[in-house]
């Protein structure tokens, strides 16, 4: 089971269809008690969506006690994808709104500053990615295989080793990152047609489990 964590942040409708089409179950949770009771079955998984802005974000997450939640998920190995606001909120803290974040990736999200004028901000469309490192949830993605993007600000994680793919936007910067049990896109599954159906699938067959974790056992 799948859970979809509301903080009035949207986008949700269009993950659960998702998952949905996939023939997956799923329930939105919106507070931390409702969090924790999902993930006392140790199945399930935590899909963190979002379209919005960073501060009114951890403002509502604090305000649910999501928060402590999503952190006590983490802490306990209960995979996680993040989406969108909820790839950049896991990072220490976002530019946007001068905002400190969950911190469960050491890292901030800048806004996009492109010397090139003629690109717009927001990032918004179908880009090609790059896979830098390989991950259970990238399984099946190949050179040349484009996403769905809507954002202004990037995840920029301070350690290289937890970008698994990059996309160039006048500059290069993290698409996915990830970290232990933690996986996360700037992009939208969700809305990135078959390739990215396929990787929510990856994501809800994934048991949170990298080489990063073995290693550290």
């Amino acid at each position: 089971m799948i859970a979809i964590v509301d903080y009035g942040a949207g986008n949700l409708t269009s993950v659960k269809r998702a998952l949905a089409y996939l023939g997956i179950r799923s329930r939105i949770v919106l507070t931390g008690e409702e969090l924790r009771s999902a993930c006392a079955d140790q199945t399930t998984r935590i899909i963190f969506p979002g379209v919005g802005h960073a501060r009114a974000a951890m403002e509502t997450l604090r305000d649910r006690e999501l928060d402590g939640a999503l952190r006590e998920a983490f802490r306990l190995r209960t995979p996680m994808l993040g989406i969108c606001l909820g790839a950049q909120v896991v990072l220490s803290h976002s530019e946007e709104g001068d905002t400190p974040c969950l911190d469960l990736i050491l890292g901030s999200c800048p806004k996009f500053r492109l010397p090139d004028k003629s690109l717009k901000v927001p990032h918004m469309g179908w880009n090609e990615i790059a896979v830098t490192q390989p991950h259970p949830v990238l399984r099946g993605v190949e050179p040349g295989d484009e996403f769905y993007f809507v954002h202004s600000y990037y995840p920029l994680p301070h350690d290289p080793a937890h970008v698994l793919a990059c996309c160039e936007y006048g500059l290069t910067f993290p698409a996915a990152i990830g970290h232990l049990n933690l996986f996360a896109t700037q992009f939208h599954p969700e809305k990135s047609g078959r390739i990215g159906l396929d990787l929510v699938r990856n994501f809800c067959e994934w048991d949170g489990k990298t080489e990063e974790i073995r290693d550290a056992k």
